[in-house]
């Protein structure tokens, strides 16, 4: 007899009782979904992974401590089992059927009512994936994350899938390797009408733009009477009120040193709605690619983030250069190539010891990264003999020297 595919079904558990039978790891893996679609969860299990047992601390779930006994499926509308005692999973399982409840045995498929696909989601839309005959959850799991991912960069998209919004999203893209960006911020770069960025942005993604999406060097965009962040903050809003949807794409992440926060003050007072996409920031990705952790037990228990753009002595400075030196930590300086070896001296100055380990990672993340090492006695002279240029992500403090590397 031929055996009959699964019939697919979305279960609406809210509020309704499920029973789990077992409280190990595949209890763990399972209790979250189950948890988000608001089901009364009860779990019946000796014994709990700690995960589980957190779950049963803040009331997301009911612990019933004791092994499954006869009746602990009464009133329910869903059933797991997947405790490792086989002879209980097979009585809970001939409750399940007699009370027509439908149930999922994670130690044999074969005879259960009921099978979990694999899935996932993306932006409100769920996908679930059953094989043909017995699951199989490596191929199960295959397609699904394919399905995913192409929904979530877009390279998958479902006819009428995307709600044309006019509006602008500040999108952190990383540090430069394009496959940093975050899956939000990918999407919506798939989804844009245009796209502003900036010079540090990851350059490769635009590649992968389809050929209608207008790609605008925000260095480039035309400045005449207005100053430059004036003049890209005019370019949002005119595509946004044409009725685009507009991305602006920066390196790092948009509230780190990325004029995020000038760009949404412009156009909240225009009245166009914005969308913030947090990006991995250079601050602590460049320093990690390059085998440099921003701390470390028993070296470095906090880290600074500075920007070098202003030499220490200017008048426009805002950082306290003096209290800077006196910490232990670990201090990360962005946009400081030009000026670090007046950083150096001034740190020194005021008490930083001139032997302290210093590193600079050129492009980092990409494929021209380079990694020049020095101190704080040498590093002004370091960047002009090895030529370092930005864009630098430049560490300073005794993490530089714990790396297998170094």
């Amino acid at each position: 007899m031929a055996e009959h595919p699964a019939y697919p079904v979305g279960l609406r558990l809210t509020g309704r009782r499920v029973v789990v039978i077992g409280g190990g790891q595949v209890a763990q893996r399972r209790l979250p979904a189950l948890i988000a679609a608001g089901a009364d969860i009860v779990l019946v299990s000796p014994a709990a992974t700690p995960s589980v047992e957190a779950m049963a601390d803040t009331g997301e779930i009911a612990w019933h401590r004791r092994a499954y006994e006869d009746g602990d499926l009464g009133d329910a509308w869903y059933a797991l089992i997947a405790s490792s005692d086989t002879a209980a999973n097979e009585r809970a399982s001939a409750e399940a059927e007699r009370h027509r409840v439908w149930c999922v045995r994670s130690d044999d498929a074969s005879r259960a009512t009921a099978w979990t696909p694999a899935t996932g989601r993306s932006e409100g839309v769920t996908v679930a994936v059953l094989t043909g005959g017995a699951p199989d959850p490596r191929r199960t799991a295959a397609v699904r994350d394919a399905v995913v991912e192409g929904l979530r960069d877009g390279t998958l998209v479902a006819p009428h899938h995307r709600t044309r919004t006019p509006g602008v999203a500040l999108v952190g893209g990383g540090p430069g390797d394009p496959d940093l960006i975050t899956v939000r911020g990918r999407r919506l770069l798939a989804e844009a009408d245009v796209v502003i960025a900036d010079r540090l942005g990851p350059r490769d993604l635009l590649d992968e733009l389809p050929p209608h999406v207008e790609v605008i060097d925000a260095a480039k965009i035309p400045y005449g009477r207005f100053m430059a962040q004036e003049a890209i903050n005019n370019a949002l809003i005119e595509h946004a009120k044409a009725g685009k949807a507009v991305v602006r794409l920066k390196g790092g992440d948009p509230y780190v040193f990325g004029r995020g926060m000038e760009e949404l003050h412009a156009l909240a007072e225009a009245g166009i709605a914005c969308t913030v996409v947090p990006g991995i920031s250079s601050s602590i990705s460049v320093p990690g690619a390059a085998g440099i952790p921003v701390t470390h037990r028993g070296v470095a228990h906090e880290f600074t983030v500075v920007s070098g753009h202003v030499a220490p002595d200017d008048e426009r400075s805002l950082v306290d250069w003096p209290a800077l030196a006196k910490l232990r930590g670990t201090l990360v300086i962005l946009m400081g190539v030009d000026k670090i070896g007046a950083i150096a001296r001034t740190l020194i100055e005021h008490g930083k010891n001139p032997e302290t380990p210093v590193a600079l990672v050129q492009e980092g993340t990409t494929a021209a990264q380079r990694r020049v090492d020095a101190t704080l006695a040498t590093v002004g002279e370091t960047v002009v003999t090895e030529d370092v240029r930005p864009p630098a992500v430049i560490v300073i403090g005794d993490v530089v020297t714990v790396g297998p590397a170094s």
